[in-house]
């Protein structure tokens, strides 16, 4: 194709999807749009430079019209209505097929937190979609185990492509990197959007990280513009935007409005979130300081703030309200532990129902029975709850930046868990594994970036541990030493095959560099990109 160049290598599978007529599509997304999502990202830097000087944010006041006019989205289509449970998981076919025979209602086919974008993890998941929306995806494993589609419903496909952040290194056009996002929604929605019509379903979509109203406006650009260019009609696509960053929090309806013709619901990223609370205020100074991650649970005041507003926007504009994660992963060999977090898990999930979602997320195939009963329970025979509006709630700036009554302490165990977490999912992140079970729980790029986000912001801000000693860059070096020692002695040595010098590098840059770097991916990617 003119202007256009792969640089990735072979990906089996690839001749299905990087065919001269989708490349020309991506190619068009990105001379079309790309110079936006430049603009796009230098407003971000603009907007945090005013938070870093102001210590505040507030609705937007161009926007009160939008705020308090009488509009909805669009209707659901049929295969959205229902949304009571979501599995969420990158797109290897192993996953793949796993979550589509879950028994959830949704997956979220994660080319994003759960993916590290190796070229062949790109391609290859769109190999897997491609697969999976005809009917054919199977997969057999190193040990001979065969996985094969299910004869019964299957989850429906909700496609999450990456971040406005995020370029790609394997596919240029006109001699520079193509953003991340036209690639994978580009590739998905050129191959795949006849086919799921066809089959009662459509081109579904995650949007992640979105930071704005005008990010949202680019992306119903994209949309509309893509239903032209293949003569679908237009509201065909469908998006839910997570609200996962706390300038997104303070703009839900706007985002809607923007997309009304192609929403169908928001999701509460509560992880995202909390990285994105870290990052904007990382300098407004200790009321600002987060406990450990594990404090940190949705019944603190901010968080509770965020949900019922988000509940609250999404039902008075028609649209779906979609939980948080679940990501526990069950023990096979502990009893007591899967009790006890099982039971978390089942806490959580009814503070969510009772609150009015309309459905949630989970991270493992075990947890999808827990969170459909006790949806099953609030729901009965109704496929949501959009009757309930919520009109009681009232949620204002302040509430939404009370992070001083989170409650909860700085221990050395939260540090050393943090030093821990970062080390293991970037070493994991860089082998191409972007969702790595540690300690029973699921981490992806979201819970890391939390983790070396509040290192980074705990040393600038003189904190303190609960042991009385302050937390420094040379405690968090000796901490690094410990937990550096510990995971390259044993048998993990030989599975890094080096990597962990590589993710020691990134801590340090990220974690206690002078200059706090945006997304820990980027210095990643490079290391991944050459």
């Amino acid at each position: 194709m003119p202007g256009v160049q792969i640089v990735g290598g072979p990906v089996p599978g690839a001749e299905h999807v990087l065919t001269a007529d989708a490349l020309a599509f991506v190619a068009d997304l990105q001379r079309r749009f790309g110079p936006r999502r430049d603009e796009l990202l230098a407003a971000r830097e603009r907007r945090r430079e005013e938070i870093a000087r102001t210590g505040r944010l507030d609705f937007l006041p161009d926007t009160a019209a939008v705020r308090a006019g009488d509009w909805r989205v669009a209707t659901a289509p049929d295969a959205l209505v229902d949304r009571r449970v979501e599995i969420t998981g990158p797109c290897d076919p192993k996953m793949a097929v796993n979550a589509l025979n879950s028994g959830a209602k949704v997956w979220l086919a994660d080319l994003e937190d759960a993916s590290t974008p190796h070229w062949h993890n790109v391609i290859g998941g769109q190999v897997s979609l491609y697969q999976a929306h005809r009917g054919s995806l199977e997969h057999t494993s190193d040990e001979g185990k065969h996985y094969t589609l299910a004869e019964g419903p299957l989850a429906v496909a909700v496609v999450r492509p990456r971040g406005w952040h995020l370029d790609e290194a394997g596919l240029l056009v006109d001699g520079s990197r193509t953003v991340g996002a036209f690639v994978d929604f580009g590739l998905h929605f050129f191959h795949n959007a006849r086919e799921l019509l066809a089959r009662g379903a459509g081109p579904y979509y995650y949007l992640p990280k979105t930071e704005s109203h005008l990010e949202a406006r680019l992306w119903d650009d994209v949309f509309s513009h893509s239903e032209q260019a293949l003569g679908i009609e237009h509201g065909t696509v469908r998006a839910t935007v997570l609200i996962e960053t706390i300038t997104a929090a303070f703009e839900m309806d706007e985002i809607l409005y923007e997309l009304r013709e192609h929403a169908s619901g928001l999701n509460a990223g509560r992880w995202d979130y909390l990285f994105s609370l870290i990052k904007n205020f990382r300098d407004a100074g200790p009321q600002f300081v987060l406990p450990d991650r594990a404090a940190v649970t949705m019944t603190a005041p901010f968080m509770r703030a965020y949900t019922e507003l988000l509940v609250q926007t999404c039902h008075s504009r028609g649209a779906l309200a979609i939980g948080g994660m679940a990501a526990f992963i069950p023990s096979r060999r502990d009893a007591e532990v899967n009790a006890r977090a099982l039971a978390k898990v089942r806490e959580d999930k009814e503070r969510e129902a009772q609150d009015g979602f309309d459905g949630s997320w989970v991270a493992h195939p075990d947890l999808v029975p827990v969170c459909r009963e006790v949806f099953d329970a609030v729901l009965g025979e109704r496929p949501n709850q959009l009757d309930r509006l919520r009109a009681e709630v009232r949620v204002g700036p302040a509430d939404l930046l009370d992070v001083s009554r989170t409650g909860g302490q700085v221990t050395p165990e939260g540090l050393r868990g943090n030093v821990e977490v970062v080390l293991l999912y970037v070493e994991s992140w860089l082998r191409g594994q972007g969702a790595v079970a540690i300690h029973n729980l699921m981490e992806d790029a979201a819970t890391a970036e939390i983790a070396r986000s509040q290192i980074w912001q705990w040393i600038r801000n003189g904190t303190t541990l609960s042991d009385g000693r302050p937390i420094t860059t040379e405690l968090v070096r000796g901490l690094l030493d410990e937990v550096y020692q510990q995971v390259t002695a044993g048998e993990g040595a030989a599975v890094g095959e080096g990597r962990f010098e590589q993710a020691r590098a990134v801590f340090e840059q990220t974690a206690l560099g002078a200059d706090y770097v945006e997304f820990l991916t980027l210095p990643a990617y490079r290391l991944v990109t050459g």
